[in-house]
């Protein structure tokens, strides 16, 4: 049982839940520390779990829909459900469980029943996000779109309402996931072309690619200043913003059009840096300003 979980959680990736989680509980801290949202540990548990179950349930679909293809891409046909390490029923029983536990777990935020009603279209559109390279060379930016509902559904979860706060963190993560995303997918290029599947380096080449990846990572710069700007945040979160930035620049200086051996490292190791530590200054901004 143990081992099954174990090759559960390594099906999802769930370490990189660093990506997102930390945005969805920046938006809550920024609302918690308006005067007429106070901290509810039911709150803090809702968005755990929402966000547990939600990007657990995508990826396990995501593997579902895509197993055949990982199977013929001789970089992804290890991976659990190619290479037999999981049965494609034991999956989605577990995607399924995940849907339920999302779903569920909105209820911790009753009486507010936007987090219930929004529930079910929401969980939807990341199912969704599994068919986009199937029709759309933009499907890096629907992933964005999917994770960038996270803080602005924490704040709707918390206060009812959406604001520009929420909003322009949100539009950190469009640019920020839909820029990595397009890193990863160099990888993929060729296969992705040899076999009609969508994506900005099949279609375009990676040179373009890892330019229009630079272009959107100066947008999440931008963002970032606005939403420091907008927040009233302090002189604390303006020092990680500048870090922040170098090390997108840096995470650029990493990837060559002829050279992608160190894309992992910059997809992986480089922003769960970005995310935890917007996290961390924003907190201790707000802390240090209380």
């Amino acid at each position: 049982m143990f081992r099954q979980l174990r090759h559960l959680l390594e099906l999802i990736r769930f370490s990189h839940t660093v990506f997102a989680l930390p945005f969805a509980l920046l938006s809550a801290i920024i609302a918690w520390h308006l005067p007429d949202s106070p901290f509810q540990w039911t709150h803090l548990l809702g968005i755990l779990l929402c966000m547990v179950f939600a990007r657990s349930a995508a990826m396990a679909f995501n593997r579902i829909v895509d197993r055949r293809i990982d199977a013929g891409n001789p970089r992804t046909a290890t991976r659990h459900l190619p290479a037999g390490i999981l049965s494609l029923p034991a999956v989605v029983a577990f995607t399924f469980v995940c849907s339920a536990g999302f779903v569920a777990s909105t209820l911790l935020f009753l009486p507010n029943q936007w987090p219930v009603i929004l529930s079910t279209p929401v969980l939807l559109f990341l199912l969704g996000y599994s068919y986009a390279k199937r029709f759309t060379l933009w499907c890096h930016y629907w992933l964005s779109a999917a994770l960038m509902l996270s803080p602005i559904c924490t704040w709707i979860a918390i206060r009812g309402e959406v604001a520009i706060t929420p909003a322009l963190l949100s539009c950190v993560i469009f640019f920020w996931v839909g820029g990595f995303d397009i890193l990863y997918a160099c990888q993929d290029a060729d296969y992705d072309r040899q076999n009609q599947l969508h994506s900005i380096p099949s279609r375009w080449g990676i040179p373009f690619a890892l330019r229009l990846a630079l272009f959107s990572h100066l947008l999440t710069i931008v963002a970032l200043f606005a939403l420091w700007h907008f927040a009233g945040l302090g002189f604390i979160f303006l020092t990680g913003v500048i870090a922040v930035s170098a090390l997108l620049l840096y995470e650029h200086s990493l990837v060559r059009p002829a050279d992608l051996s160190r894309v992992n490292l910059a997809f992986f190791n480089v922003n769960a840096v970005v995310s935890l530590g917007l996290l961390l200054i924003g907190a201790a901004d707000l802390w240090w300003s209380r």
